[in-house]
């Protein structure tokens, strides 16, 4: 097999000017650009986004600069259980600086008020390349965050964070370009990355997997996905499917039992379950759903319901103290914090160490990927939409994000309407320097002004620009 590295790995975009620095001893390539990325304001700003519950709501909850700790700590479990396995051994072993980096940028491109809040700015950018959380991702390393600037002017004349290669590579996801669509067209969000970052996509892609791109379109050639990314993906969906479960199981929205109660006998929900367990089954090769029974037998397992209710006496006294032992262990998962504690921690080591690497690439070992073993992905599968369906479209929750969807529409358009004038200074430089004419790109400096915001702070900027007693003396 040949390596999982190679020299164009840490080539950066800057190239080899003079602007690029000096190697250190004892520090690779990679380990700079996870201190690069851990020092931006970026990161920071992610401690002030909602992961599935508003922050204000209590601190006991995640938000997504916590859940991105998370996401990191699984990766890099993960990487050191495939590299004790020998998957790729010795100086090949899978990077851990990259898998870390991975998880802990996944999320930067997240704008305030979650899926609402990326939906608005799609609706908004939809005729002048779209907004996606992922596409948004890649472009703050590559261009908003700036670390090294290269004569020019405007938004696009940095390197942004001047990372490598490789690392940028480990946050591409999808590896399709976003196309323009019309305004109301019906269709929803693409995923994928912008025209603007098209360039960028085009150098990883030559740096990483020479001949990659001279490949001919067919069904054998390899989806561009890193392994990192592979990494980071998965654990992703550990830790969505584990600790959001944790988090509304302390906010007391679901128990076990009710989330079992749903599964069962809401034939709606049922059935969309079903179809998005069987829809990720498909993608990572492996047999999906026999049927409906099989898909409840394994989501009982989950929380070993059926040790719950053990005799079925004739006694009524004794039926009757069954099932108050089932409603007690129910209750105990929302109200004992070091029983549920115990619970998903067992459940993320058990499925650490279920991983396993799938497909395993021979001619590219870097576009090799991971997956779970069946039956624990299907539980993943079953926790993750769940909680979509019963949680985050939950009334109250919904009506949180509505609220958010409006503030960041109204944002966006006073602020364009404005021509740039509401626009911090930095910010408004770049819009001016745009020339009028160029919509697009002047629309996309507003885009990317209004989704790095916190939740907190476009509600304050928000009143600042319709009222609510915010003073004009606290700068923006």
């Amino acid at each position: 097999m040949s390596n999982l590295y190679c020299e164009g790995d840490e080539k950066r975009e800057c190239g080899d000017s003079h602007i690029n620095q000096q190697p250190e001893p004892g520090r690779s390539e990679f380990r700079k650009d996870y201190g690069r990325l851990i020092h931006t304001p970026c990161f920071r700003r992610l401690q002030g986004k909602t992961q599935l519950y508003p922050g204000n709501e209590s601190d006991f909850f995640r938000n997504r600069l916590t859940h991105s700790l998370e996401v990191a700590q699984i990766a890099l479990g993960i990487t050191e259980r495939l590299n004790a396995e020998g998957y790729f051994s010795g100086q090949n072993n899978i990077d851990k600086d990259l898998v870390q980096f991975a998880g802990l940028a996944h999320d930067l491109g997240h704008p305030p008020f979650g899926h609402n809040g990326e939906k608005a700015l799609d609706e908004l950018m939809k005729e002048h390349g779209g907004f996606e959380g992922n596409a948004q991702t890649l472009r703050i390393l590559a261009k908003v965050e700036k670390k090294l600037l290269h004569t020019g002017n405007g938004p696009e004349s940095g390197y942004g964070l001047n990372l490598t290669y490789r690392t940028l590579a480990t946050i591409l996801k999808y590896d399709r370009e976003i196309p323009l669509r019309e305004k109301n067209d019906g269709l929803g969000l693409v995923k994928g990355y912008y025209a603007s970052e098209r360039g960028l996509v085009e150098n990883i892609k030559k740096n990483l997997v020479p001949g990659y791109l001279e490949l001919p379109e067919s069904d054998d050639k390899p989806v561009f996905k890193t392994i990192e990314c592979c990494i980071m993906d998965i654990a992703d969906d550990i830790a969505y499917s584990t600790y959001d479960l944790e988090d509304s199981l302390h906010a007391k929205y679901v128990t076990p039992a009710f989330l079992m109660d749903e599964l069962i006998y809401n034939l709606v929900i049922r059935e969309k379950v079903r179809d998005r367990t069987n829809k990720a089954l498909n993608k990572c090769d492996h047999a999906m759903l026999r049927d409906d029974d099989e898909l409840i037998e394994i989501a009982l397992r989950i929380f070993d319901i059926s040790t719950w209710v053990g005799s079925s006496s004739e006694n009524e006294f004794e039926r009757f103290r069954d099932v108050c032992e089932s409603f007690r262990i129910n209750k105990t998962f929302s109200e004992e914090h070091l029983f549920r504690s115990a619970f998903t921690s067992q459940r993320v080591s058990n499925l650490i160490s279920s991983i396993e690497i799938h497909p395993l690439n021979e001619r590219f070992p870097v576009l090799s990927g991971v997956r779970i073993p069946r039956d624990d992905m299907i539980e993943v599968e079953i926790l993750k939409h769940l909680n979509y369906e019963l949680v985050i479209r939950s009334p109250n929750l919904v009506m949180v994000e509505h609220r958010g969807k409006e503030i960041v529409t109204d944002i966006f358009k006073a602020i364009y309407k404005s021509k740039g004038d509401l626009l911090p200074d930095e910010w408004k430089r770049d819009f001016e320097e745009i020339p009028e004419q160029r919509e697009a790109e002047r629309r996309r400096v507003v885009c990317d002004f209004v989704a790095a915001m916190t939740d907190r702070y476009a509600i304050e900027f928000h009143q600042a620009l319709f009222g609510g007693g915010k003073s004009i003396y606290k700068p923006l």
